[in-house]
């Protein structure tokens, strides 16, 4: 297979590391913030800010860093430099007392997200045929979905099996031990990728400026924008799953066994996710980028509604597995597809970062919005209104895309 080389290969591996520390970091945070004391209604509120915060960051730092590779024609330091930043933050986490602690370790991680994941992109997109962006994409996405599953099992067993003597004084103890656990994944997910990627040479444009750079990106790569921006005003971060799923099930089960459910459902969400993110991908190649992508989206529409539902009526464990293991497959698709998308519709190689660097802010712009809204109505409203609304949203995105993004049937490749 020719479009499996060093790079793809190396991609995986490292974003599988990355993956290993940040989601475990992620599975164990919305019950972190109950150990530290916060109300369930406070807790989803605050959450929604951290993510919100730490989003808009991760943004500003995604298209900027996307335009000035542009300029200079090197991304590889940038990335390594985002995996070493992302891979260290949590450790701030595990000596919090209160939540800005976690909003600073949570704000740095993202921060780190955004040095690398558009340069990543750019630097894959560059390492296949075009007609193998759908399997490459789709190839990273499994290796860095398999990180995610690993990571929140590993948080699970770190929380449950550490004795609670440990920490007589403490209760979020076993929390702190997992965060300063992260630092291994995550340092060597920035060593694994200075070892083996290769980028490709481009020529750079040292005048070229970023407002121009924006305005010069195709019309029909702006319209498939609106779309994503759309959807992704519903697209909240899902940690705010963990805890809707954590808070209901903590009356039949306890706090203390509703955390552990809640992490070992995102670690299932996360296996979903990886083994549907090569398929999603194999079968854009085949039936077009987009068309597939729309179905991405049609998909997660309807699993928040059923979520909303779940909550409204009561849910169960294997409920809450079911509508997990939906979520897993509506991102496989969203986050193997989009990225493969871009360079059809941006034909210019060398602006390939600034492509991919506005790709990402507007699905991090996207994710500010909607964490803020949701966490808002997981506290003022309750967790079903602020579900529902998201499956409202992303169905909005999922409509426009289907009726305005060119290429349906050529994967968008030219």
């Amino acid at each position: 297979m020719p479009w499996l080389n060093r790079t793809v290969i190396g991609a995986g591996l490292t974003s599988f590391l990355a993956d290993v520390g940040y989601e475990l970091a992620t599975a164990i945070l919305p019950a972190f913030l109950l150990a530290l004391g916060l109300p369930t209604g406070l807790a989803g509120q605050v959450l929604g800010a951290i993510e919100a915060v730490a989003e808009f960051l991760s943004n500003a730092a995604k298209i900027a860093v996307g335009w000035y590779s542009d300029r200079v024609g090197k991304r590889k330091a940038f990335v390594v430099a985002g995996y070493a930043l992302t891979g260290s933050a949590f450790a701030f986490a595990a000596v919090a007392a209160g939540w800005p602690l976690v909003m600073l370790a949570k704000s740095l991680s993202w921060l780190g997200k955004g040095l690398r994941s558009p340069l990543r992109n750019a630097i894959l997109s560059d390492a296949v045929d075009p007609d193998s962006r759908g399997k490459a994409f789709g190839f990273h996405r499994a290796g860095d979905t398999l990180g995610a599953v690993l990571g929140p099992v590993l948080g699970y067993l770190i929380v449950r099996s550490l004795p609670a003597g440990w920490f007589p004084d403490d209760p979020a103890g076993p929390f702190r031990a997992a965060f300063w656990l992260t630092l291994v994944p995550g340092l060597g997910a920035a060593v694994t990728f200075a070892l083996l990627i290769r980028e490709r040479r481009f020529t750079p444009k040292p005048g070229l400026r970023l407002g121009a750079s924006v305005a010069a990106l195709p019309a029909g790569y702006r319209r498939f924008l609106v779309g994503v921006g759309l959807f992704g005003i519903g697209d909240f971060a899902h940690t705010l799953l963990i805890l809707a799923a954590t808070a209901d099930l903590a009356g039949p089960l306890g706090l203390k066994s509703a955390a552990e459910a809640g992490m070992l459902l995102y670690a299932w969400r996360n296996l979903c996710q990886a083994s549907a993110a090569f398929p999603a991908g194999w079968l854009g190649d085949r039936l077009g980028l987009v068309p597939v992508l729309v179905g991405g989206y049609l998909l997660g529409a309807g699993t928040m509604a059923g979520f909303a539902g779940l909550i409204s009526f009561g849910g169960s464990v294997a409920g809450w597995a079911g509508l997990f293991a939906l979520a897993g497959v509506y991102l496989a698709v969203e986050e193997a597809l989009e990225p493969a998308i871009v360079p059809g519709l941006v034909p210019d190689r060398a602006v390939h970062g600034t492509a991919f660097g506005v790709l990402a802010v507007v699905n991090g712009l996207g994710d500010v919005a909607a964490s803020l809204a949701v966490g808002a109505l997981f506290r003022y409203a309750g967790p079903a209104v602020g579900l529902g609304y998201a499956a409202a949203v992303m169905a909005v995105g999922a409509v426009w895309l289907l009726f305005n993004a060119k290429g349906k049937r050529q994967n968008a490749k030219r």
